[in-house]
């Protein structure tokens, strides 16, 4: 495995699976029926999602825990100091497994519930994957930054071409909210290519030395090892903060430019808003994890409290929001504005103990955000409605669903003994160490999630049946099973046993701090 490219193989082998559909469809396009023709598109795209998530366990099972630094490293020269460089850490290969983890189960859920133009959506759907994979495994600002905005292009489509009526509203405010904060990145970067090879080497940058890298013989780079040996100076630190806070803040999103989430989560497909919840804002704290506080130390010093404020007022504004929403999907969407809140208070916090729970509060949400949404969508295919009020007594007609339903609903609270309670937990305990208001104001939006999610739950499952339409619903099925199952073992498993992050990401955020503090 040292010499096998694991990491391209396992970022391009979705990518190589929609290259071979289209063709083979171009090849036998007429030969047989299109219902046909979707199921062995349905079922190719499944057998490379699950391909690719055997790839990324395999990955895994040689990741050494223990180790310092970037693993699995690849890297071949572009252009002019720009390179082809991956590699990966204990935080982005658990972002990696994630995805690869969702995917399939998202394609599962669209079975049945898409109608048209099959090809084109699972092509889209293992493009994403593989522009989702390259943002976690990038270790170069250019490559980064063309995963980081190529993944806006499916996105788009899938919300644009699947989504509900106002879909192309929806799809065009989700790519002008991202593109824009993108393009101040972009620049950022830009800035840091020319002046790459004029900038001092920061304090203790030789404990941080790489091979290959020569202080006497320096080119312009945009190698993100090399990169993080330099000190920016105070002032410059600042603007680039700023730059890749403007790219970083929108994909969370943070509060206030949040608003193009719950358009985009209500119009989106099941499937989509599954990956969009699930992985897609978890590129914004990844970004601030691995760009934003170790190469601008002090920036990030400097707007600590602003992001504490920002934090607090997402957590406790999209609490109040989601308590008075009628539709469950954007109820849900308000609720992951606040739990992505958690995160950039615990990654803010500068504590091992913080960054640790803000990883695994990405982690967690994932899996809890993509449960619920799949969730919402079960009864959606039945009832075509996500109004609140169409609902009640699902219990008695759905005592499984209700079951799974009534699990997604504490692990979203932050019920001890499952993976959200340890997220939150420990990035308020490291946001407590920073700032006693702050975690202050975190606690006070956990009561407010516990109101909202029990009023949905209360308001959909319990009581009598009272809409004639529910008297013929039906529990869960075979394939909905094959969604929520995984995603229940996973809330469980990682509540009970955290450990099975903390030894992966224990590592890599130790180096993350050290890189904060100076190396």
């Amino acid at each position: 495995m040292v010499d096998f490219p694991i990491l391209s193989a396992v970022t391009f082998l979705p990518l190589a699976g929609a290259v071979l559909i289209l063709l083979v469809r171009s090849l036998t396009s007429g030969e047989s029926s299109e219902q046909v023709e979707d199921n062995r598109v349905m079922y190719a795209g499944l057998v490379f999602s699950v391909a690719t998530f055997l790839v990324s366990l395999v990955m895994f099972a040689g990741f050494n825990q223990e180790a310092t630094g970037y693993q699995f490293v690849e890297q071949t020269k572009w252009y002019a100091g720009i390179s082809y460089k991956m590699g990966v850490d204990g935080m982005s290969i658990l972002l990696i497994l994630l995805t690869t983890f969702l995917t399939p189960i998202a394609l599962i859920a669209s079975i049945g519930s898409i109608k048209k133009r099959m090809t084109e959506y699972i092509v889209a759907f293992l493009v994403l994957e593989t522009f989702m994979i390259g943002v976690f495994c990038a270790l170069d600002l250019v490559l980064f930054y063309i995963f980081f905005e190529a993944g806006l292009i499916p996105m788009f489509m899938i919300i644009g071409i699947w989504g509900g009526a106002d879909r192309i509203y929806a799809s065009f405010k989700f790519f002008l909210y991202t593109l824009l904060g993108s393009l101040f990145m972009l620049a950022a970067i830009i800035y840091m290519y020319m002046v790459s090879d004029t900038m001092v080497l920061r304090e203790g940058a030789e404990l941080l030395t790489i091979t290959g890298f020569d202080p006497a013989n320096r080119t312009p780079t945009t190698d993100l090892q090399v990169i993080e040996l330099l000190q920016f100076p105070a002032g410059a630190q600042t603007w680039l903060w700023l730059a890749f806070f403007a790219s970083f803040a929108v994909k969370l999103p943070m509060w206030p430019v949040h608003t193009w989430l719950p358009d985009a989560h209500v119009q989106a497909p099941t499937a989509g808003s599954v990956i969009l919840a699930g992985v897609l804002l978890k590129m914004g704290g990844y970004g601030l994890l691995r760009f934003s506080l170790p190469l601008f130390p002090d920036a990030s010093l400097l707007f600590q409290p602003l992001v504490f404020v920002l934090s607090v007022v997402a957590i406790v504004y999209a609490s109040l929001v989601a308590w008075r929403q009628t539709d469950m999907k954007k109820l849900i969407a308000y609720s992951s504005v606040a739990h992505m809140g958690f995160v950039t208070l615990g990654i803010f916090s500068f504590t091992e103990i913080g960054v640790q729970g803000a990883v695994f509060q990405m982690i967690s949400h994932g899996l809890i955000s993509g449960a619920l949404f799949l969730i919402v969508g079960v009864i959606y295919d039945r009832m075509h409605t996500r109004e609140i009020t169409a609902y009640g007594g699902l219990v008695n007609k759905m005592p499984i669903y209700a079951a799974l339903f009534m699990l997604f609903t504490m692990a979203n609270v932050g019920l001890p003994g499952t993976s959200g309670f340890v997220g939150e937990i420990l990035t308020m305990v490291g946001a407590f160490q920073a700032s006693t208001w702050a975690a202050a104001g975190a606690a006070l939006g956990v009561i407010f999630s516990a109101v909202y999610m029990l009023t949905l739950y209360r308001r959909t499952v319990f009581g009598v049946v009272t809409n004639p339409d529910l008297e013929e619903i039906s529990d869960v099925n075979v394939k909905e099973l094959i969604c929520l199952v995984p995603l229940a073992v996973g809330t469980v498993l990682l509540g009970v046993m955290p450990n099975l992050i903390f030894d992966v990401t224990r590592e890599s955020s130790q180096r993350a701090i050290a890189l904060l503090s100076g190396g």
